[in-house]
């Protein structure tokens, strides 16, 4: 493959990946928001504030799970399950988008 051609496949890959985006778009923002807010809510019912409850939030919905941030409450570890689900959607559906443009790159 010669470097004018990978390149081509980069910019295609890009911009396939970039109008899947667009069009995913409504999805995508409303899990990254309701992630956003139910960590805001679990930080506030934890008293660790709404920072550190963003943040709990994406670590776990991205399933890191340092362990520095623990909900203790059965409220807040039912929202930490929601936060859990909705992170694995959010990951599913940047993947598929990067499937999809990969496969669309590769026929051209």
């Amino acid at each position: 493959m010669s470097n004018g051609t990978s390149r081509q496949r980069r910019r295609a890959y890009w911009a396939a990946l970039w109008d899947g985006l667009k069009i995913c778009w409504p999805i995508f923002s409303a899990l990254l928001a309701l992630q956003a807010a139910l960590g805001a809510v679990v930080g506030l019912l934890e008293g660790w504030g709404m920072g550190q409850g963003v943040y709990f939030a994406f670590i776990t919905g991205l399933t890191v799970g340092y362990g520095d941030l623990v909900p203790t409450g059965v409220l807040t570890r039912v929202i930490s399950v929601l936060i859990g689900f909705c992170g694995i959607a959010l990951t599913g559906l940047v993947a598929a988008l990067a499937v999809k443009a990969f496969q669309v790159s590769a026929k051209e």
